[in-house]
C-alpha cells in the first residue's frame, strides 16, 4: 500500500517560464522572445535560485504542481487543507462509506501501546459499520472515526505555495509529527528533481525558519467560564453598508466622495445599490467590509468544511488544543437509545486511551491520532462581504452538512443585526439567484427557504 505525498504533473513549460519571468523585467524583448531564450536548463536553476535567494520570490509562481496524496491520515489533509493558495479535491465523507479505509498507526508506539491503539481503533471502526447498517446518515456514522484514518485526495499549487507547504512541514508546526515530516522529506525529493532551480537549494535558505513563537500564558477573567456563544462576531468593519455602497458608487461612476455621500442620504438610494451590488455578477465593493467572527464547539469534520474557503483569514488552533471532553452528538443518534450509548462510550473509552498513552510519555503530536471527529474545537476567521456571500450561499443551502448549515444560518441572522440592507439578500442560491443549482437533488423547498430567508413579504 502507497503512503505519502507524489507529483503527479508539472506545468509542462516547467522552469523555463520562471526563469523568462526572472528575465523580463531587466531584458529587452517581448513575452514570447524571452520564453524561447529561457530554454537552458542548468542557466535557469541558477538564475532562479539567485532571484529567489534575494527575496523575489513571485517568480516561482509560475510552475504549477499537481500532487495525489495517498493514504495519509486526515491529520495531514487537516494540516494542508490550511494552505489557502493552494486547490483541493478531497474523498467526502458524506457520501463515502470509510469503513475499509485503514488508518495510521504511529511508529513511536512500544507493543503494548500498539496493541492497545489498534484495539481501539478496529473498535471504532467496528461502530462506524454498525451505525451505518442501522441507517444512521455516513455524515453523522463519521464523527466516531477517529483522526487517524487514511484520506486520499488532490492538492495543486503554484512553486511558491509549495515552498510554503515543504518548509512548514520539515522546520515549521508539522515537523514535530512523525508522519507529515515523513512526507515532506519524501516530496522535497520529487520536487528537487522536477524543479532543482526552486527547490534545490531549499534546507540551504530555510534551515533557521520558526513559525511558532512563544506567546505570554493566559490570566483567567471573571467571564471566562460563562459558555462561549456558537458564533460571535468579534470585530467588523465600521459603517459597513455605507462604505460597500459608496465604493460602489465611485466605481460605477468615478464621482467625489462628496457626491456618493450626498446620494447616499436617500435611504431608497441606498438600499438600491446595496441590492444592485449583492446581485451582482462582479460583486468588487462588498470585499471593503470585513468582519472577524469566532466559532465555537465546532465538530472537526465540520471544520474541515470551513477551512476549505480559500479567500478568508482563518486561525486554527494545533489540533493538540481540541477539546476532548465535548463532542457533536447528532440528533439522529440522540433519537436512538442504545446506538447512543454505543456513541457516548466510543468517546468515553477513546478519551481514556488518550489519557492513558499521555501518561506513558506518547507526544502530543502521536495522541492527535486519538482524537474523533466529532471532538470539538473553536476558531476565529475574518471573511469579506462578497466571500460571505459565498460562504452563506452554499452553507444555509439545504443540501448543506446540518451542522455547518445550522451555524451559517446563524452567523447570517447575526450578521443582519447591524447591517440589515447589506446582508437583506444574502442566503442560499435560491435566495441569491433566484433558482436551485442542485438539479436533481434540489431539496424542492424554494419557496419556503425564500419566505425564512427573506421574509414573507419580499418572498412574493
Amino acid at each position: 500500500m502507497n503512503h505519502g505525498a507524489y507529483i503527479i504533473g508539472v506545468s509542462s513549460c516547467g522552469e523555463a517560464v520562471c526563469a523568462a519571468a526572472g528575465r523580463i523585467s531587466t531584458q529587452k524583448g517581448t513575452a514570447l522572445e524571452i520564453m524561447e531564450r529561457s530554454r537552458d536548463a542548468e542557466k535557469n536553476a541558477n538564475l532562479i535560485s539567485k532571484v529567489t535567494a534575494s527575496g523575489h520570490t513571485s517568480t516561482v509562481e509560475h510552475i504549477f504542481f499537481n500532487l495525489a496524496f495517498e493514504n495519509v491520515s486526515v491529520a495531514v489533509e487537516q494540516f494542508m487543507i490550511e494552505f489557502r493558495l493552494a486547490s483541493f479535491t478531497v474523498k467526502s465523507r458524506r457520501y463515502v462509506d470509510f469503513a475499509d479505509c485503514g488508518y495510521h498507526i504511529p511508529a513511536s508506539l512500544n507493543d503494548s501501546q500498539k496493541e492497545r491503539y489498534t484495539a481501539q481503533m478496529d473498535k471504532l471502526f467496528a461502530l462506524y459499520g454498525t451505525l451505518c447498517e442501522r441507517g444512521i446518515p455516513k455524515e453523522d456514522a463519521r464523527f466516531v472515526l477517529p483522526y487517524c484514518f487514511y484520506s486520499n485526495f488532490f492538492c495543486s499549487l503554484n512553486g511558491r505555495e509549495l515552498l510554503g507547504v515543504l518548509r512548514a512541514m520539515l522546520y515549521g508546526r508539522g515537523s514535530k509529527n512523525a508522519e507529515i515530516y515523513a512526507i515532506g522529506t519524501q516530496l522535497l525529493k520529487q520536487c528537487k528533481e522536477a524543479a532543482p532551480g526552486v527547490f534545490g537549494d531549499f534546507e540551504e535558505k530555510n534551515a533557521a525558519y520558526c513559525d511558532t513563537l512563544p506567546l505570554p500564558p493566559i490570566k483567567k477573567s471573571s467571564g471566562s467560564q460563562s459558555a462561549q456563544p456558537a458564533v460571535a462576531l468579534l470585530s467588523c468593519t465600521p459603517d459597513a453598508e455605507r462604505l460597500v455602497a459608496k465604493t460602489a458608487l465611485i466605481e460605477r461612476y468615478g464621482c467625489a466622495e462628496a457626491d456618493a455621500e450626498e446620494t447616499l442620504k436617500e435611504d431608497a438610494a441606498l438600499r438600491q445599490t446595496l441590492d444592485a451590488v449583492v446581485q451582482s455578477g462582479r460583486p468588487r465593493a462588498l470585499e471593503m467590509a470585513n468582519f472577524t467572527v469566532r466559532f465555537s464547539d465546532v465538530s472537526l469534520s465540520t471544520l474541515t468544511h470551513f477551512a476549505r474557503h480559500r479567500m478568508q483569514s482563518i486561525a486554527i488552533p494545533s489540533l493538540n488544543v481540541c477539546n476532548r471532553t465535548s463532542h457533536i452528538i447528532p440528533p439522529a443518534i440522540k433519537e436512538n437509545p442504545d446506538l447512543l450509548d454505543l456513541y457516548l462510550d466510543a468517546f468515553s473509552s477513546t478519551a481514556a486511551l488518550y489519557d492513558a498513552l499521555k501518561a506513558e510519555g506518547v507526544s502530543e503530536d502521536d495522541l492527535v491520532y486519538v482524537l474523533l471527529s466529532g471532538n470539538v474545537i473553536d476558531f476565529v476567521t475574518t471573511m469579506n462581504a462578497r466571500e460571505l456571500r459565498l460562504f452563506l450561499k452554499l452553507r444555509t443551502c439545504n443540501r448543506a452538512q446540518w451542522e455547518i448549515r445550522a451555524l451559517a444560518t446563524e452567523l447570517l441572522f447575526l450578521l443582519r443585526k447591524d447591517n440589515p440592507l447589506l446582508f437583506a439578500r444574502f442566503g442560499p442560491s435560491c435566495v441569491i439567484d433566484g433558482k436551485c443549482p442542485e438539479g436533481r437533488m434540489c431539496c424542492g423547498q424554494m419557496q419556503e427557504m425564500r419566505r425564512r430567508f427573506l421574509g414573507e413579504d419580499d418572498a412574493e
